[in-house]
C-alpha cells in the first residue's frame, strides 16, 4: 500500500479505497467460476424406469378403451351368402318390358344392384320409359350391358316425336278433303294481353297500374314505381317529374311514351305537408325534403317557433333556391 501511495501519489484513504475496489472486482470475476453448479449426471437407469412407467400407463389406457368399445360391437351385415347383400340368381334373357321390371329383375339380367335401383327410381319419377334411348342414358349402365339387353327390350329405339302445334294441326285437310279456316297463334288468347294500338291519353294522377301498363314498354314493375313515387310526392304537377322516377332515369323512350299518353289535369292540387305540425318521420319521406332538410326544418321550428309563412323556409342556410322552388307547392304552414 505504501508503494501505491508513493508511486500514485494517493492518500492513505484513497489507497485503501482503491485496494478494496480491486478486491471486489476480483471477487466478481472469480465468484461465478467457483459458484457454478455441477453439470448434471446422466443416469440411464432412472430414465429407463420413467419410460417403463409411461408405457405401462399407455397400455392400461388402451386396454380400457378397448373394453369400452366391446360394449358396442359393430353390426354384422354379412348374410348367409357370405356378402352384404344376397346374390340374385341370373336368368336367361327373354323379351321383357322395362316398365314392369323390378330392381331384382334388372339385377337378375346382369345389371349392377345400384344401377337397377336407379333405373326403377327414374322410371317411377318419369312415368315410364318411352324408348330404349332413355334406358341407355341411365348413369352407371355400361354400354356392353345395354347392348346385351337392348334386343330383348319391348320398346322402340327412339321416343316418338312431339305432337305438331295446334294451329298447324288444325289446318290439315279433314275427311272430306277440305281445309278448315287457318288460326294463327295471334288469334289464340295468350298469357299476357296485347297492348292497345290507339291509346287515348289519361290523367297521370288518377291512373292505376293496370292503366299504366297499357303503354308499350311499361310493365307491372315500372307501373308500380310510377304510382309509388306519385304517392310519395302527393301527386304529379308536371309530366317532367316522371324523369325523377328511379326505374325511368335510364329509359328516355319510356319517359317520352308516358308523357305522350298521360297528362296532369289543370288546377290539380297536390297533397301538402304542414311544416308546423309534421314530425321528422313525416317530413323526410317526401322526396323533395329528405332527412337533412327535415332535421333542419324541425330544429329551426323548435328554436324560432312555428313558421308564419312558407317563405320563412328560405332562412334555412342549406336550402338552395332550386330546392325551394320544387318544395314550395308541397308544403304549407297553418
Amino acid at each position: 500500500m505504501r508503494w501505491i501511495r508513493r508511486y500514485m501519489g494517493y492518500s492513505r484513504g484513497e489507497a485503501r479505497g482503491m485496494v478494496g475496489l480491486l478486491v471486489l472486482m476480483l471477487a466478481a470475476i472469480v465468484a461465478p467460476i467457483l459458484l457454478r453448479p455441477a453439470a448434471p449426471v446422466y443416469l440411464p437407469e432412472s430414465d429407463q424406469k420413467g419410460l417403463d412407467q409411461l408405457a405401462a400407463q399407455l397400455k392400461e389406457h388402451r386396454t380400457a378403451e378397448q373394453g369400452y368399445a366391446t360394449r358396442y360391437p359393430k353390426r354384422n351385415y354379412e348374410r348367409a351368402g357370405g356378402s352384404r347383400y344376397p346374390q340374385v340368381a341370373q336368368v336367361a334373357l327373354t323379351p321383357f318390358d322395362p316398365n314392369s321390371l323390378t330392381a331384382e329383375g334388372w339385377e337378375a339380367r346382369g345389371v349392377p344392384r345400384f344401377v337397377a335401383a336407379r333405373i326403377v327410381k327414374y322410371r317411377e319419377a318419369a312415368g315410364g320409359f318411352k324408348a330404349k334411348a332413355q334406358v341407355k342414358k341411365m348413369y352407371g349402365l355400361e354400354d356392353p350391358v345395354y347392348q346385351r339387353l337392348a334386343p330383348f327390350m319391348q320398346l322402340p329405339d327412339e321416343a316418338p316425336k312431339r305432337a305438331e302445334r295446334p294451329e298447324y294441326a288444325a289446318n290439315k285437310p279433314g275427311p272430306d278433303g277440305k281445309f278448315p279456316p287457318f288460326t294463327s297463334a295471334a288469334d289464340t288468347p295468350g298469357k299476357f294481353p296485347s297492348k292497345p294500338r290507339n291509346l287515348q291519353p289519361f290523367d297521370l294522377n288518377t291512373a292505376d297500374t293496370t292503366q299504366l301498363m297499357q303503354i308499350r314498354g311499361i310493365g307491372s314493375g315500372r307501373a308500380k314505381w310510377v304510382v309509388r313515387y306519385r304517392n310519395q310526392l302527393g301527386g304529379y304537377l308536371r309530366e317532367d317529374q316522371l324523369d325523377e322516377v328511379f326505374v325511368l332515369r335510364d329509359a328516355p323512350d319510356l319517359r317520352d311514351s308516358l308523357k305522350k299518353y298521360t297528362f296532369v289535369a289543370p288546377g290539380f292540387a297536390p297533397k301538402v305537408v304542414n311544416v308546423n305540425t309534421a314530425t321528422f318521420d313525416e317530413l323526410y319521406l317526401h322526396p323533395y325534403i329528405g332527412k337533412p332538410r327535415a332535421r333542419l326544418i324541425v330544429a329551426y321550428r323548435q328554436q324560432h317557433g312555428p313558421y308564419k309563412q312558407v317563405e320563412d323556409l328560405k332562412q334555412i342556410p342549406i336550402l338552395k333556391t332550386e330546392d325551394w322552388e320544387k318544395m314550395r307547392p308541397y308544403v304549407r304552414c297553418d
